[in-house]
């Protein structure tokens, strides 16, 4: 066994070696959104049920009927691909250092998901909420929120990503809903909560590795996500490998016309730990390109996470203090971004 640091605590795993388990692929399960976007009352409460059971033993699921536009996320995958082949001089151009709300471009191994790793194999373009500087909580220091850093000269590129940003808003509001009566809350629980949300936009590419592979070094290594929810876009490459309660490594396939979506550490706190925020990573031997979209969704800046009532009792303590979302997050980029450092001067 081996330790793995998250946000909430240590996390053991087995020396399992590079490869995934082999399974069909509703080894995870296929959560059908639809009845979120409709009135049935009764079709709620089926949907609140099986993502109650799918959050507390699994951490991950696939959505279908989520009710984003197919042109949109093709749009979103040409453009980043489209943005990646640029020269490493374009690239760097808007490089997040030029950001002190992690904005922008990021290099191969400029992230390190893994404390005990030797950095990840990928680059990355980041967006969040667009914030104008001027902005009262930017001005009152609150370094996630801000404006976003664009390609120059190059409005589709920020149009196709806009588009896709606001649809996963979209949908990440009706998952709170969905999430909020699987809790047995109001459904608009969660809405003041989030009404400026943490939300990051990543474009994702991962080179192929090839021959023999250090475990140390992969496209992401083994982590939990930080916010309450990731909702991912895959292309159809296999390479994300979810870590099941037996310790063994399980491979999540890319399904046409679903997402992935993964319970993260804020929302584990909020559930004291009855919602799985599941240990995942993903490697690329598939021998071409590999791009993914994930996007986070988490709580605006000030909002507190602590363990909700509803999951505490003599049984089960509160395992969590209470933390603020920016809190939390900005604790968790410091120790695995290394361009991180919201206090340090900007680069020219």
């Amino acid at each position: 066994m081996t330790s793995l640091t998250t946000g909430n605590g240590p996390r053991l795993l087995k020396g399992s070696g590079l490869d995934a388990e082999r399974v069909p692929f509703d080894s995870l399960p296929v959560i059908d959104l639809a009845p979120i976007f409709g009135e049935d009352p009764e079709a709620k409460r089926a949907l609140a049920v099986a993502l109650r059971r799918a959050c507390s033993e699994v951490g991950f699921f696939y959505v279908k009927n989520h009710g984003v536009p197919q042109a949109v996320i093709e749009g979103a995958f040409a453009t980043a691909q489209r943005y990646f082949a640029q020269s490493t001089e374009e690239k760097m151009a808007i490089h997040v250092a030029k950001s002190r709300n992690n904005r922008g471009y990021a290099a191969l191994l400029e992230e390190n998901t893994d404390p005990t790793a030797r950095g990840d194999l990928h680059e990355s373009w980041d967006m969040a909420l667009e914030v104008p500087a001027d902005d009262a909580d930017v001005l009152a220091g609150k370094v996630l929120y801000g404006p976003n850093q664009w390609p120059e000269g190059d409005a589709a590129f920020r149009a196709d990503v806009e588009s896709y940003y606001d649809e996963m808003l979209r949908l990440s509001r009706a998952l709170l809903h969905a999430f909020a009566l699987s809790l047995e809350l109001e459904e608009a629980h969660f809405d003041p909560l989030v009404e400026k949300p943490l939300a990051t936009l990543r474009l994702l590419h991962y080179p192929p590795q090839e021959g023999e592979v250090d475990e140390r070094q992969i496209g992401i290594g083994a982590h939990s996500d930080y916010e309450c929810f990731t909702i991912l876009a895959q292309d159809d490459i296999r390479a994300l490998q979810v870590l099941n309660s037996d310790g063994d490594w399980v491979s999540a396939p890319p399904l046409p016309g679903h997402f992935v979506v993964n319970i993260g550490d804020q929302m584990a706190r909020w559930t004291n730990d009855l919602f799985a925020s599941t240990v995942h990573r993903a490697i690329n031997r598939s021998g071409v390109e590999r791009y993914s979209i994930p996007f986070f969704f988490g709580p605006s800046y000030d909002s507190v996470i602590e363990p909700l009532e509803s999951c505490v009792d003599d049984a089960h303590p509160a395992k969590y203090a209470a933390v603020t979302s920016g809190a939390y997050i900005n604790g968790r980029f410091a120790e695995t971004l290394a361009h991180y450092d919201p206090t340090k001067e900007l680069a020219d």
